[in-house]
């Protein structure tokens, strides 16, 4: 079988700035969060910018929430499942409920396709605790 795909069409080869800077500005790291009713997750990121997906414009992207998993491989598609949601509309905040105990949370971009970008952009992971 021959295929007629190009090794320029991997996946990760956006290219993002590398001095982009993407952080989690709320919730704080260590911060206590009341059980039973969603909280915000406010997203920030700088020296880049949010497009929705399906939107091919160099050097912007999306936003990716891990949730208490660590971060995928760099060469393919991030999953989207309860451990890894996705703001493909562009958002810079979520609404988010977890169930009590200890939690991890850490931003990650993802380009047009849901591919993180070459090199790839990641927040600091944070812990909250949610009781």
């Amino acid at each position: 079988m021959i295929s007629l795909l190009s090794p320029l069409a991997l996946a990760g080869d956006k290219p993002a700035n590398p001095d982009a800077y993407l952080y989690i500005g709320w919730p704080n790291d260590g911060e206590v969060i009341a059980a039973g009713k969603p909280f915000r997750v406010w997203f920030g990121l700088r020296n880049m910018g949010v497009a929705p997906k399906g939107v091919d414009i160099p050097n912007t992207g999306h936003h990716h929430l891990l949730i208490d998993t660590a971060l995928p491989p760099a060469d393919q598609e991030i999953p989207s499942d309860r451990n890894h949601l996705h703001f493909g509309a562009g958002e810079t905040e979520g609404m988010v409920e977890l169930p009590p105990g200890r939690h991890t949370l850490q931003l990650l971009m993802g380009d047009d396709k849901h591919v993180p970008h070459k090199p790839p952009i990641y927040s600091k992971k944070i812990t909250i605790t949610v009781r």
